[in-house]
């Protein structure tokens, strides 16, 4: 028996859960509204985590086979493809004027990957291996793309005069949404062609026994995007349940977005500490940093679409506070990044200023 599952495409478990996991949430979501009764709680967390962990096994079989950075690459974009579907999705069902679920969503993903998922690998890594090194050129080169776009897209709304208030007019606006998307694609030729060198982990090849076959890949290819799927259809109906705990704690409802983005951020964040566990630090990296490239670059031109063809005024300037944690993280992540060695005074300090984005969310 052993044998015969040695030679299977993938472990049993990865291709049973994802399936199970969707075709049980859109079940429940069909036949019943609202909060989830609370026997089902644990047993829907523990799917959730279950399909993570698929989710996670496929994106690294794709890895070893593409080799890196294609595969942090691949799951970046599967996860904001979903994420950016979802936010499409409020925007069209949201009531007039109801339009900062974008720029929110985005705010909270860059600071949940920027400083909680990048905290946690530099600091784990730090307790187990005392000093991690990684290639300085490429991670700084990410970042310096993401403090562009975060910029034009968060902070400079603020101060524009054209339309009042935290808006762009429609030539601003797509504007920096071309440039988004320009820059994004930019990177990834540098990424992918142009300095590839740059962003690849010499480890992955070192601790690789061998490179998964033709059948594995295809089969990590189909069930990945299910896998991803599975995690936002169970994040969704679990929101109610967690929205209602929010209400009886009396604590802000724009916390439940960031609940909702860290549960959505999981297959990345999990990938991203097993890496950093392995002292893969480059993947680790390339699959946060990203993550965080492709939720901004990507989503800010798919609303900004949306907005025009809506008429509806999209808000993206951020709150004074939150701009300040912004470019606080930015600075402490380029002086983090830059050296190309980390050790556990980075982890903390990106864990202090995500530590302060959860308390100025949960008490404004």
């Amino acid at each position: 028996m052993s044998g015969v599952l040695k030679h299977l495409p993938a472990p049993l478990w990865s291709a049973l859960v994802p399936v199970l996991s969707l075709a049980g949430a859109a079940a429940f979501m069909v036949f019943w509204s609202g909060a989830v009764p609370g026997l089902l709680v644990p047993l829907l967390a523990i799917l959730l985590f279950a399909t993570v962990l698929a989710a996670v096994h496929h994106a690294e079989t794709i890895a070893k086979r593409l080799g890196d950075p294609y595969g942090a690459i691949l799951l970046a974009l599967a996860v904001t493809i979903i994420e950016a579907a979802l936010i499409v999705s409020v925007l069209l069902n949201a009531p007039a004027g109801t339009s900062e679920i974008a720029r929110d969503t985005v705010f909270a993903a860059i600071m949940i990957v920027l400083n909680g998922i990048v905290g946690l690998c530099l600091l784990i890594g730090g307790i187990r291996f005392r000093e991690q090194e990684f290639i300085a050129r490429g991670a700084v080169s990410a970042l310096a793309v993401l403090a562009t776009v975060a910029v034009l897209a968060l902070v400079l709304p603020n101060y524009t005069v054209a339309v009042p208030g935290p808006v762009y007019a429609t030539p601003q606006l797509v504007f920096v949404a071309c440039v988004s998307l320009a820059l994004y694609g930019l990177f990834l030729y540098v990424q992918m062609v142009r300095h590839r060198g740059d962003f690849s982990d010499p480890r992955l090849q070192e601790l690789e026994d061998r490179k998964p076959g033709r059948r594995e890949m295809a089969t990590a290819l189909l069930l990945l995007p299910i896998a991803l799927v599975a995690v936002v259809v169970l994040a969704e109906t679990l929101a109610p349940t967690v929205e209602h705990a929010v209400a009886q704690a009396g604590l802000p409802a724009a916390l439940v977005g960031v609940v909702i983005a860290m549960t959505v951020l999981l297959p990345e964040g999990t990938a991203a500490l097993r890496a950093a566990l392995a002292n893969r630090l480059q993947t680790a990296l390339n699959l946060a940093l990203g993550s965080a490239l492709a939720s901004i670059c990507l989503t800010i031109p798919l609303v900004a679409i949306l907005s025009i063809a809506l008429g509806q005024p999209l808000t993206l300037g951020l709150e004074a506070e939150h701009i300040v944690l912004l470019l606080l993280s930015l600075f402490v992540a380029t002086l983090s990044l830059a050296m190309g060695r980390t050790t556990i005074l980075q982890g903390g300090l990106h864990l202090v200023i995500f530590g302060a984005f959860l308390t100025i969310a949960a008490i404004p």
